[in-house]
């Protein structure tokens, strides 16, 4: 904290919840709760358009229903996951962060330098992921691995991360590689800065596998953005479509052009009905 600089409200708040306790626990509590409450409470909308007649009209694959038996086993394997894999992770970040030189101190950064961090964190994610995904549909790495993720053909928010522990820390190093990079060779990243990314990547996660193409929905508006249907078709075909947010890597090395054709197909006999 630079001499003589007053914490703001947030800041205060903020570093009060350090007071008299274990730092690192704490922030992997505070990780978690805000990975619990951004992922169940971005999949709660779609949960409630499950049980609207009307909104069946938005769904990608109307034809396909998912059963009370795998609902309930999704959720149980993902509270394993979470409570067993992620949260231990994240009760480890703090110390790492601080030996890898992120400001973990006040004044916060500014928003318009979050955002910007945030989109940067996007680009290097989705580049990351689009080449272990495909990796991962290659021999082994598919057997034994990303099979598990892609039980579900007809995809709903919280198959997300529903995914083979190995999977769950790969994958997971692409939404790390970001703010270190960045960190690196750039600027500083605030570690609340990397808590706001994780909730924007999760908010993107369960969009892209919600199972919903609503008119409204982002890759509607945003050029580039892959969204739900362009992810649904992976999880219904099993192949192309690799990126996780954009959809330029797959353009570039035309692994969506089955994708397209389909799409086509889907929104003409949209129009027609």
């Amino acid at each position: 904290m630079p001499k003589g600089y007053t914490p703001t409200w947030m800041e205060r708040q903020w570093f009060s919840l350090f007071e008299g306790r274990n730092e690192a626990v704490t922030f992997g509590i505070i990780a978690f709760a805000v990975h619990q409450a951004v992922y169940y409470g971005r999949y709660l909308p779609y949960l409630v358009c499950d049980f609207i007649p009307v909104m069946r009209r938005y769904k990608l694959q109307p034809d396909k229903d998912i059963s009370d038996a795998q609902w309930w086993k999704c959720l149980r394997s993902l509270l394993v996951s979470q409570i067993f894999v992620q949260l231990p992770m994240m009760m480890f970040f703090l110390p790492a962060a601080r030996l890898v030189g992120f400001d973990c101190g006040a004044p916060f950064p500014a928003w318009l330098r979050v955002v910007f961090q945030v989109s940067v964190f996007f680009v290097i994610e989705d580049f990351y992921h689009y080449w272990t995904h495909r990796l991962f549909h290659y021999g082994v790495f598919y057997k034994y691995i990303h099979k598990v993720h892609h039980e579900h053909t007809a995809p709903f928010g919280i198959t997300a991360e529903y995914a083979h522990p190995l999977e769950t820390a790969i994958l997971g190093q692409g939404t790390i590689a970001g703010p270190l990079l960045f960190n690196h060779f750039i600027e500083q990243v605030h570690i609340t800065t990397m808590l706001l990314w994780i909730a924007a990547r999760l908010w993107q996660t369960v969009e892209a596998h919600c199972g919903y193409d609503f008119p409204w929905a982002m890759n509607h508006w945003l050029p580039f953005w892959a969204g739900a249907s362009h992810h649904d078709y992976h999880h219904m075909a099993f192949v192309d479509n690799f990126a996780s947010t954009f959809r330029w890597w797959d353009r570039i090395f035309r692994t969506d052009c089955r994708y397209q054709a389909y799409e086509a197909r889907r929104v003409q006999k949209e129009k027609a009905e």
